[in-house]
């Protein structure tokens, strides 16, 4: 291979079975992620984490912090500042109780993985350092589900600053892999007083990296990454600033990106729309075994 695209060795066999009418989709579960960005003098940089290479899926992948949905975060008590959830409904094309969950994913994951927190004392304020022990009992109750998001922010006094995300694209994962996510990618700055550490149980390694930096690496074949991590790294090179990358969300496009996969003149083409650096190309009959993985 020679980029870094994190490719499964069990899909093959299970877009086969999906085009056999073999295999049955799962429903995706929502999710969300967040690019965070901070600048520097070469221009903005994004936190990344390596997930462990003994991760069942994707592992020694990069990939930005987040995760999925808590069902407690549609619990209508969170403390909310910023734009409306019926202006987030409209956004992001679900319903209101959906739209409080995915943005109370982001900011919950973002805290949980990288410890900076998306809140503040006031619609106008954000917390400043939330590094100590206190602040890390909070984090540890949170990622073992025994505290939720909204309990959090009522002990603290605190409320989501919705304001501070923009909702960047949304990618659903292809219907023949087992672990389905509807995942919308937001983009936030590193709030002042702020800094990142690798707080995540999945991650070996954290990075502050250019988005041009990291994409080169993935290219030479050095960093592992998925599609929508790599594909919205290339998205992100063009901004000098992380308010140049914040202001350009409203406008972004947030149509689901989902892969296909049908067959093409005895073969399997495996695409992502509007994404073709990703297409794959594999054979309708498995490959010998010494003919090695399709590519």
């Amino acid at each position: 291979m020679a980029n870094g695209q994190w490719y499964p060795p069990e899909w093959p066999e299970r877009i086969r079975a999906l085009a056999a009418g073999e295999l049955i989709p799962v429903t995706p579960r929502r999710a969300a992620t967040v690019m965070l960005l901070k600048d520097t003098a070469d221009g903005p940089a994004v936190h990344m984490l390596r997930r462990r290479a003994s991760m069942a899926f994707a592992g020694g992948a990069y990939a930005y912090p987040g995760g999925g949905v808590d069902p407690r975060d549609d619990d209508h008590h969170v403390r909310w500042a910023g734009p409306t959830r019926a202006w987030w409904a409209d956004r992001l094309g679900v319903d209101e109780t959906a739209a409080q969950a995915i943005v109370c994913a982001a900011v919950r994951e973002t805290y949980e993985e990288a410890g900076v927190l998306l809140a503040g004392p006031a619609p106008d304020a954000v917390v400043g350092d939330t590094t100590g022990a206190g602040w890390e009992a909070d984090r540890a109750a949170l990622v073992a589900r025994d505290l939720s998001f909204a309990e959090f922010l009522d002990r603290r006094g605190l409320v989501l600053r919705s304001d501070l995300l923009g909702a960047w694209t949304r990618w659903i994962t292809p219907e023949f892999e087992a672990r389905r996510y509807d995942t919308f990618f937001f983009v936030a700055a590193l709030p002042a007083g702020q800094r990142t550490r690798n707080a995540s149980t999945e991650a070996d390694r954290t990075v502050w990296i250019a988005p041009r930096e990291a994409a080169a690496g993935y290219d030479r074949g050095e960093l592992l990454m998925m599609p929508p991590t790599i594909a919205t790294l290339r998205q992100l090179t063009p901004y000098g600033t992380a308010a140049e990358a914040l202001a350009a969300a409203p406008d972004r496009d947030l149509t689901p990106v989902l892969a296909t996969a049908r067959l093409v003149d005895g073969e399997i083409l495996l695409s992502w729309p509007g994404h073709d650096e990703f297409t794959k190309h594999i054979p309708t009959a498995p490959t010998a075994p010494t003919g090695g993985a399709p590519a």
